[in-house]
């Protein structure tokens, strides 16, 4: 059987926006296997919050303390530069960004003087513009729920 010039032009565009469509979840995830999990639904809601680590970049203050969480240098694969200060410089042994749930994340361990492996464990918020998580305290154990605003 024959088809029509009409349904060859609809077949076509089919599998055009099916193409583009799958371009658009890799290009915007990075990764074939998020695009493969990323639901039709959810795409607009999350693609911009799962890869802009970018946004992450600039001076945090913990309003409780006045600590502050410098972060420069973001790449695409997580990896940046951070500076930790109380109000002195204190040594980031490692920091990166990633994603969990649809939503950026960010690790920083901290190694100094009465900091001997302390880490934050936070989640961007963008509608708020606040990183929020939690504070291990290594040197008394105990973990407290802290968030960091902006700095302006």
């Amino acid at each position: 059987m024959r088809k029509s010039g009409r349904s060859r032009c609809l077949s076509a565009a089919f599998i055009a926006a099916l193409l583009y469509a799958f371009l658009f979840l890799v290009g915007s995830s990075g990764d074939v296997a998020d695009a493969a999990t990323t639901g039709a639904a959810d795409i607009g809601k999350t693609a911009p919050a799962q890869t802009d680590f970018k946004r992450l970049e600039g001076r945090w203050v913990r309003p409780d303390g006045g600590y502050v969480l410098e972060l420069r240098n973001i790449k695409k694969d997580g990896s940046l530069t951070a500076a930790y200060y109380n109000p002195r410089p204190i040594k980031v042994f490692r920091a990166e960004a990633g994603r969990k749930d649809g939503r950026i994340t960010l690790f920083v361990e901290l190694r100094d003087v009465n900091y001997p492996g302390s880490t934050y464990t936070l989640q961007y918020d963008p509608v708020s513009d606040r990183l929020m998580g939690t504070y291990f305290q290594a040197v008394q154990r105990q973990t407290f729920e802290i968030e960091f605003v902006r700095a302006r």
